[in-house]
């Protein structure tokens, strides 16, 4: 059931447009999905820990080759590592780098421990970065602070622990060096940063004395990694800005015409007598553009539709005042007739206007379900020349011999296939017939011809009457209005017959004219219907 009017649904105003959101959202969405795995990706951090790794077995090879070299002592079948000459040589080469060294000798015991060297405990941290004085980028470091312990964890590392009277064999590395392999390990500490360790043998020609292991801080890592994201993140604070305003830019031009389109439809639905014009946004070219064209289409078709229902109520409304105001008329004279003929009069009067009024009515009712039909029915391929030859047959069965012959012209042999709907346009050719036989004389002739021209069918109906007006002659087709010969008496015919085959004409797309046919001389022959149809 239909909304009343001024009901329904409301078109209103946003501050921020929906459509606008559902193409922003995407961009957004799928550029933060990019940057998003920035923080997951790490090629980049395991890169730097292998580079670092290498630096520090390197480093290790070489200060353990000095030691193997310089800080030997004893008798060859014997020799051992001098703690006093290594711990030289690892304070010259390794304290200055930032970089703990421990050395345990053959049984796993700690010779030397940089940090505790001179008597010194030192532990080197890496200070934090100055904060940057770029608002924008200090912002995004704090966001980045802050995104990063709520990150979900990616694996965890060995925790690195260091004993009281630390040995050997507390390291899995110098564990391995002692036997004679060179290696590294990742661990992390309490706060979760890396602690980076390499062991290498201290060897010579009778075997390993000596492991000497390399351990190094690796917030140097997390400050680089660090900065390579906080750079990430400002080219998407740059770039989510540059989305969100071209994103905005192309929802305006879609949102905001649509929604111009859609306040016009609106105050189309509650039209109070007012024309609304539809906007005309042709000049865009666009599938918007072809929107606001359909929609004026529709627009101007429903005014013609409804400019339509109003002079059909009008002329219905003025066809039955006639035979009521009649009937009312007679109905009132009866009762005071003073003779049985004038009341036998009386009588033929109201069963005429009976007649007359049932006739309306029947038409009036056929014309208003023809537009709901055509609208709703579907459209079917028919061939012409089989129906055109079936409705000749039923016309030549039901006049026989008491009417005008009705001939059929075919100009192309074969069939004709066209769409639309076979019953409709029969019912045109029969109002046609039917009136070209009320105009012909009984022993005249009606001829139907059907000849194509292009990409039309050209039906025509001939009769051989007086002809049509020779001004005006178009007012045929207006509803209720008929030219009836003066033998048929009045009231016999509605008048809506011509106009109902106008209208099954147009909604398949044709149209339908009316000539007088005429002789050498000028002399009207009878009319002349043309109907033409696309096939």
């Amino acid at each position: 059931m239909p909304a009343p009017l001024g009901r329904g649904v409301e078109v209103r105003g946003r501050r921020f447009s929906s459509l606008t959101l559902r193409i922003l959202a995407p961009n957004v969405v799928a550029l933060a999905i990019l940057v998003g795995g920035v923080f997951y990706l790490d090629q980049y951090r395991g890169a730097l820990i292998e580079a670092k790794i290498a630096a520090l077995q390197t480093q290790a090879e070489v200060v353990a080759g000095a030691v193997a070299e310089s800080a030997l002592s004893g008798p060859p079948e014997s020799r051992a590592v001098d703690s006093r000459l290594a711990g030289r040589i690892v304070g010259r080469l390794i304290v200055p780098t930032g970089t703990r060294a421990r050395l345990f000798d053959r049984d796993g015991t700690l010779l030397i421990d940089s940090r505790l060297l001179a008597g010194r405990d030192v532990q080197l941290r890496y200070l934090a970065a100055d904060e940057p004085g770029n608002v924008a980028t200090r912002l995004l470091s704090e966001l980045y602070d802050w995104i990063l312990p709520r990150l979900p964890s990616r694996g965890s590392l060995p925790t690195y622990v260091e004993r009281v009277g630390q040995k050997a064999g507390d390291y899995g590395e110098a564990a391995g060096a002692l036997a004679g392999e060179v290696g590294g390990v990742v661990r992390q500490d309490e706060e979760g940063g890396l602690i980076l360790s390499v062991a290498a043998p201290v060897a010579e020609l009778h075997g390993v004395l000596a492991a000497l292991m390399l351990t190094a801080d690796g917030r140097d890592i997390a400050e680089n990694v660090r900065r390579v994201r906080v750079a990430v993140l400002e080219a998407f604070a740059l770039t989510l800005v540059v989305t969100v305003l071209l994103s905005m830019f192309l929802a305006g031009t879609i949102a905001r015409p649509v929604r111009r389109l859609a306040q016009a439809a609106d105050q189309v639905r509650r039209w109070r007598g007012r024309r609304v014009t539809i906007p005309n946004l042709r000049h865009r070219k666009d599938e918007i553009g072809d929107l606001s064209v359909a929609l004026g289409a529709m627009t101007e078709a429903l005014y013609t539709r409804l400019d339509a229902i109003d002079a059909f109520a009008a002329d219905v409304s003025h066809e039955l005042k006639n035979p009521l105001s009649s009937l009312r008329s007679a109905v009132e004279t009866l009762a005071v007739a003073p003779t049985p003929e004038q009341r036998e009069r009386l009588f033929q009067i109201i069963k005429q206007d009976v007649a007359r009024l049932d006739r309306l009515i029947s038409d009036i009712s056929n014309a208003s379900r023809i537009d709901a039909e055509m609208s709703r029915a579907e459209s079917e391929p028919f061939d012409l020349v089989a129906l055109l030859v079936a409705l000749v047959e039923v016309y030549r069965a039901r006049h026989g011999e008491g009417g005008p012959e009705l001939r059929l012209e075919l100009s192309a042999p074969g069939p004709l296939e066209m769409e639309g709907l076979s019953s409709r346009l029969a019912q045109v050719v029969e109002n046609l017939l039917a009136n070209a036989a009320s105009f012909s004389p009984p022993d005249g002739v009606v001829r139907l011809s059907l000849a194509r021209d292009g990409a039309q069918a050209v039906l025509t109906v001939d009769d051989e009457g007086p002809g049509v007006p020779e001004e005006g002659g178009e007012r045929i087709f207006e509803r209720f209005y008929s030219a009836r010969p003066a033998a048929e008496g009045f009231g016999h015919h509605s008048g809506l017959g011509l106009s109902i085959a106008k209208q099954i004409v147009e909604a398949h797309g044709g149209r339908i004219e009316v000539t007088n046919r005429r002789d050498e001389a000028g002399g009207i022959l009878g009319a002349r219907f043309v109907v033409r149809l696309p096939v």
